[in-house]
C-alpha cells in the first residue's frame, strides 16, 4: 500500500513522514516547498501536478493547507486555490485512482465564533455537534473542503475522514498579551488542558483513522488532548479556571511555581476527544496529568517527535510584532 501526504515540509506533514517511513511503509510526500521529507514539489491547486503524485497511491493524507498565519500575508483567493481546489483536486484524482481511504487534515477553528461565549457565560463545550462559526477566510476554506470531502464521499463512496485538530504547533502564541504574560512553555502546558495535541499524538489519530476508513466511510472528528474537564466544570472555568485546575491537580501550583510559570485566568473553551477515542480507536499519549509527571521529574513534556520536527515558522521573513503577523 502506498500513501500520499500532501505538507510533507510542514510540521504535520513532516511528522507523518518520519513516522511512516521509519515503519517501513512506502510513502510519497509532496509539498510547494523542498524538504527532506518531499519527494515531490509542486501545487496541489496544480491538477497536472496532483494526477502525476496519485500514481499507485492507495490511501492519501491530506494535510497541505494555508492556515492561519497567512491570513494577513496571502490573499483571499491564495486560501481558495490551496485549500478549496486543491482539496478538491486531490479527491477527484484520488477516485480516479481508486484510493481506498482519503484523511483529511481540519481545523477546530472551522468552530470559530462558537468557541468564544460571552462574558458571563460558561466556557464552550467543543463536540462534533457544535454549529460551526467560521470567522476568517482560513476557516471558511477549511469548512468548504469538509464539505466536499463530504460530498464525494456520498457521490463517489470515497471513504473520508475529517480529522479536526487543535493547536501542536511550537511556536509562540499569536497573542500579543499572552505572550507577554507566559512562558512559551507554560502556554503550552496549559493548552493540553483544552486545546492542544501534541504533534506525535496527532500522527497516531491520523494512522488510526487510515485503519479505520473503510468500516467507517466518513465521520468528522475533534482531535485534541484528553480533557479533564466536564461539563460541570464549564461556568467556573471561564470566571476562574485555577480554582477547578487546583481542585483537579492540588499539586499544579507548586509544580508551576518551581518552573516560574502561572495558571490561565480564565479558559473560554473546552475541545472533547471522545468520539475519536471511541470510533478511531485513538489513544493520545500526551495530557496535562503527562505534563505535571514531566515537571516532578524534571523532563520535557513534548514527545521526541515534537522535539523532532521543530520550530518551522510559517514565512520566510521575520515579523518584529510576532511570530507572525495578525489580520
Amino acid at each position: 500500500m502506498s500513501i500520499l501526504v500532501t505538507g510533507s515540509a510542514g510540521h504535520l506533514g513532516e511528522a507523518l513522514m518520519r513516522t511512516l517511513r521509519a515503519e517501513g511503509m512506502q510513502v510519497v510526500g509532496i509539498d510547494i516547498k523542498h524538504s527532506a521529507y518531499t519527494d515531490l514539489v509542486g501545487d496541489i491547486s496544480d491538477r497536472d501536478f496532483v494526477k502525476k503524485a496519485m500514481r499507485g497511491i492507495r490511501t492519501v493524507m491530506h494535510t497541505a493547507t494555508l492556515h492561519k498565519p497567512h491570513v494577513a500575508t496571502h490573499s483571499k483567493q491564495d486560501f481558495v486555490d490551496t485549500n478549496i481546489t486543491g482539496t478538491l483536486n486531490l479527491l477527484e484524482e484520488a477516485v480516479l485512482a481508486g484510493v481506498s481511504a482519503f484523511i483529511f487534515t481540519s481545523t477546530t477553528s472551522t468552530f470559530g465564533a462558537a468557541m468564544n461565549p460571552a462574558k458571563g457565560e460558561p466556557a464552550a463545550w467543543i463536540t462534533e455537534e457544535v454549529v460551526p462559526q467560521p470567522k476568517n477566510i482560513y476557516s471558511v476554506t477549511k469548512l468548504a473542503a469538509e464539505s466536499l470531502c463530504e460530498l464525494f464521499h456520498r457521490k463517489t463512496g470515497l471513504p473520508v475522514l475529517i480529522l479536526r485538530t487543535s493547536r501542536f504547533f511550537p511556536e509562540d502564541d499569536d497573542n500579543a498579551e499572552t505572550r507577554q504574560r507566559y512562558e512559551t512553555p507554560n502556554v503550552q502546558a496549559l493548552e493540553l488542558l483544552y486545546r492542544r495535541v501534541d504533534v506525535a499524538d496527532a500522527v497516531t489519530a491520523h494512522l488510526s483513522a487510515m485503519e479505520r476508513a473503510g468500516a467507517i466511510g466518513f465521520g468528522k472528528y475533534i482531535i485534541s488532548a484528553t480533557t479533564p474537564f466536564t461539563p460541570a466544570h464549564l461556568a467556573l472555568l471561564h470566571t476562574d479556571a485555577p480554582a477547578v485546575i487546583r481542585s483537579l491537580y492540588p499539586e499544579c501550583e507548586g509544580l508551576f511555581e518551581a518552573q516560574g510559570w502561572k495558571l490561565f485566568s480564565e479558559i473560554d473553551r473546552v475541545y472533547v476527544n471522545e468520539r475519536a477515542r471511541r470510533d478511531l480507536g485513538w489513544k493520545p499519549r500526551y495530557d496535562f496529568e503527562h505534563v505535571l509527571g514531566c515537571l516532578r521529574n524534571g523532563t520535557d513534556f513534548r514527545s521526541q517527535l515534537a522535539r523532532d520536527v521543530g520550530s518551522k515558522g510559517y514565512h520566510e521573513e521575520e515579523f518584529e510584532e510576532g511570530p507572525f503577523p495578525v489580520e
